[in-house]
């Protein structure tokens, strides 16, 4: 731990620069208000002292699983339908037309080319572009989805489908 900081303070830090590493707090504080601002900071688990070896062997397992499952090879060019998406520079191309997307066009439209014809929960969309699954995080999200369909229109064979109570799924017949 650095000196004058605390694990609250190192979470946040960490949080703010990377989405994905696992954070578990590991600690004697056990009041709810605790938890809670652990959790809010964004740890994935927090384990109260006494603990048992056991359990926490499997969380760290899970966790290292789920790293491993969730982190897939980058890709920075996919063809969906008949455009070609360069992810790096924010390019979404139909034939001889080209639209510059924003970061986050870009990045959710990555999310959707990475997992063609699967249902995409909405908090795990949240989370990986946001870093927190939050109700107006939710409403930006909406309006990207919208902005999206609207690019894709032009192709018939393409669709950003809504499924209900679940997330999304960008479909291609």
């Amino acid at each position: 731990m650095l000196p004058d900081t605390d694990g609250y303070t190192i979470a946040a830090e960490i949080r703010r620069h990377d989405k994905q590493t696992p954070i578990l707090f590991l600690t004697a504080k056990s009041l709810k208000e605790d938890r809670l601002h652990g959790l809010r900071l964004g740890a994935d688990d927090y384990i109260t002292k006494p603990f048992s070896i056991e359990e926490l062997i499997l969380k760290v397992e899970v966790f290292l699983r789920r790293s491993s499952i969730s982190t897939p090879q980058p890709q920075d060019h996919f063809k969906i339908g008949k455009f070609e998406f360069d992810y790096k520079n924010l390019q979404l191309r139909e034939g001889s037309e080209s639209r510059r997307l924003t970061q986050k066009e870009a990045d959710l439209l990555r999310v959707f080319s990475q997992h063609k014809n699967e249902v995409i929960r909405r908090s795990d969309i949240l989370k990986r572009l946001w870093g927190e699954d939050d109700y107006f995080l939710g409403r930006s999200l909406d309006v990207f989805i919208s902005r999206l369909r609207k690019y894709l229109r032009s192709d018939e064979q393409l669709k950003i489908e809504n499924i209900h109570g679940v997330g999304f799924r960008l479909k291609e017949e």
